[in-house]
């Protein structure tokens, strides 16, 4: 089983600075979101670097090999350790021989590819856009006309690390009412929502009665780990781009954007392509 071996990090730091208002310089001391290359190291072998926030890398290396579909559940893993440096670090995990065979056939098929520059993809072949199909676990039958809004409303108090700095995305883990009852947060918004998905894993906490809040707009990757993990809905604040709307209907995702208290917008399959269902209140 992982265990806890990470030093407490903040996630910020502080660094001088001068403030402009009304034209007059005042030098400051400003608080800025850390980011740092983290290496994620499979059975004494590398397989990324990510850039990332060095605080939860436990639960984010977890998250990542989920959500890359490189373990296949919790169960697979069998140890993490986190090693800090100087302004980086590497998190060693140990999974299960089989997963581990598996990541060793997808590096080979990697070999001698040319480079398209796709999030480290090595060829547009490559590039996994066919989701999972979210199972029918009843979660969206019993979900709350009113749970975005109170997501909505409740997930500022929730942002430490934004207050300090501005400069990091949130991803929340919701109930069928729309209480908050997890948040992570990282410069990525696909690393917080890794973290997330870590965290509730490692604790084996159920994805199925749920739904993820992130801070951010709807990019493909994060609709895409969504599905991988079983994960019935995902909200956003900001806009949604248009595949991941395409993979949210193929994965039977239920996405939400433009989220504030107020309302939402909805984009469902029952609508031509381009077009989307606003639907206002919750």
């Amino acid at each position: 089983m992982p265990h806890e071996s990470e030093t407490e990090k903040t996630g910020w730091l502080e660094h001088a600075a001068v403030r402009y208002q009304s034209g007059a310089p005042q030098p400051t001391v400003d608080r800025i979101a850390e980011e740092w290359p983290v290496a994620l190291v499979f059975n004494g072998i590398s397989h990324a670097v990510m850039m990332t926030t060095p605080c939860d890398l436990e639960a984010f290396a977890a998250g990542f090999a989920l959500t890359e579909g490189i373990v296949a559940s919790g169960r697979e893993i069998q140890d993490i350790e986190v090693e800090f440096g100087e302004d980086q670090a590497a998190v060693h995990l140990t999974i299960v021989q089989q997963a581990f065979a598996g990541l060793k056939d997808k590096r080979r098929a990697l070999a001698g590819r040319t480079g398209c520059g796709v999030c480290g993809i090595e060829s547009i072949e490559l590039l996994d856009l066919q989701p999972e199909h979210v199972s029918d676990h009843g979660f969206l039958r019993t979900l709350s006309p009113d749970a975005v809004r109170q997501a909505a409303h409740q997930l500022p108090a929730h942002q430490a690390l934004m207050k300090l700095t501005g400069g990091v995305h949130a991803a929340a883990w919701c109930d069928a009412q729309g209480t908050v009852r997890q948040v992570f947060e990282d410069v990525g918004r696909h690393n917080a929502l890794d973290k997330l998905i870590g965290h509730l894993v490692l604790k084996r906490e159920s994805l199925q009665q749920g739904f993820v809040f992130m801070s951010s707009r709807a990019s493909y990757e994060l609709v895409r780990k969504a599905a991988r993990m079983d994960i019935a809905m995902l909200a956003t604040i900001s806009a949604p781009s248009s595949l991941a709307v395409k993979i949210a209907h193929q994965a039977g995702v239920r996405l939400v954007s433009f989220c504030r208290e107020n309302g939402y917008v909805e984009y469902t399959p029952g609508h031509g392509a381009g077009e989307v269902a606003p639907r206002s209140g919750t």
